[in-house]
């Protein structure tokens, strides 16, 4: 395969990461470099798709919204103006990676695994889904709760010039651009290590980003659905959120492990029993709650949403001035964990009573 100017600059780059992340962990970081290599060979520019004769004609005017939400992007939410989802890739599956959650038999708390760039996270990714089997396999034999989840949106915060995907062309016009927006706002602020820190801040930017879209498109009748749905979420993000709650009070009560397997056991069942009757009632997809209920499940709630109630109050004091609110964030990100935590307490709760 021909490779331009620009590809050959970034796989030489690439190679050159490669060689020295063989010296952290060999063989988990050449199946990421390998990954990485096969997404940047199969990029092409959004335009040059979209004036083939040969795109369907579905995908193109999906990509047509991706262009004008990635300029709507830099112009009206003030986020980087790079490469970055200005090219298209189809890499013949359903999802980018799969990613490995895992969590101690009694714990909530999800293991973390540490990489040079993105800091330490609750998950393990993979670009190939039996090897992510392979290795929650292995951390099932050794005790832990774990769970495997397909991943469709791909991001390395900027350091490649990451494409839109075709495992994100099955969603919705909005969801497609809201997550654009997402991914672009983790460029704009990342923490090393925050992961709820930094999903909260990437989801309010994201959500004030489409309000803003649905005004300029006049859709702001659109909303009602995506929100309804949103509203039941957090209903079932508040369900599950006392559900760890429970089992954190359990695990730290001293009890013995067979009695405590067994409370575990009855808590979870009870729980798949309130989510189902929750979708019946809002008729929201379980989401995350599907499949087999455990602590890897749970050792995510809250990391992903738990904090954005208070950057939307974040957002309300900036009079919903984006350039206020990002520079209100730095602040925040400056601030050591235990300070962020408080401010971020703080935050939440005056949105909460105002």
């Amino acid at each position: 395969m021909h490779l331009t100017t620009d590809k050959r600059s970034r796989c030489s780059g690439l190679a050159l990461l490669l060689a020295a992340l063989l010296l952290l962990e060999g063989c988990y970081y050449v199946q990421a470099a390998s990954g990485q290599l096969d997404l940047l060979h199969r990029r092409r520019p959004v335009a040059e798709v979209i004036a083939d004769a040969n795109t369907p004609e579905n995908l193109r005017e999906r990509l047509k919204t991706v262009t004008e939400a990635r300029q709507f992007a830099v112009d009206a939410l003030h986020l980087a103006d790079n490469e970055s989802y200005r090219s298209y890739a189809d890499l013949e599956r359903d999802y980018v990676v799969w990613n490995v959650i895992a969590a101690p038999e009694f714990s909530v708390e999800p293991k973390q695994w540490c990489y040079p760039i993105a800091g330490c996270v609750a998950y393990r990714g993979y670009f190939s889904e039996s090897s992510a089997r392979k290795l929650a396999a292995k951390l099932s034999s050794r005790g832990f709760d774990v769970m495997v989840g397909g991943v469709p949106a791909y991001s390395t915060l900027g350091r490649f010039a990451d494409p839109v995907l075709n495992t994100m062309m099955h969603w919705s016009d909005e969801d497609l651009v809201a997550t654009l927006f997402h991914e672009l706002a983790h460029q704009k602020l990342y923490i090393k290590g925050d992961t709820r820190f930094n999903e909260s801040f990437a989801t309010a930017v994201a959500e004030a980003g489409l309000a803003r879209w649905r005004k300029l498109h006049g859709t702001e009748g659109e909303a009602d659905a995506r929100d309804g749905r949103r509203a039941g979420q957090k209903d079932m993000l508040k369900l599950a959120l006392s559900v760890r709650d429970q089992l954190q009070g359990l695990y730290a009560s001293g009890t013995d492990e067979e009695s405590m397997r067994q409370q575990k056991k009855e808590i979870f069942e009870k729980l798949a029993k309130d989510a189902e009757t929750l979708t019946g009632a809002n008729g929201i997809d379980r989401g995350w709650l599907g499949g087999t209920l455990n602590n890897a499940r749970l050792a995510l709630i809250g990391l992903y949403e738990g904090r954005v109630d208070a950057f939307n109050a974040l957002m309300q004091d900036c009079e919903a001035d984006l350039r206020c609110f990002y520079k209100k964030a730095e602040e925040l990100s400056r601030l050591n964990p235990e300070q962020r935590e408080a401010e971020l307490d703080r935050l939440e709760a005056s949105g909460t009573s105002s």
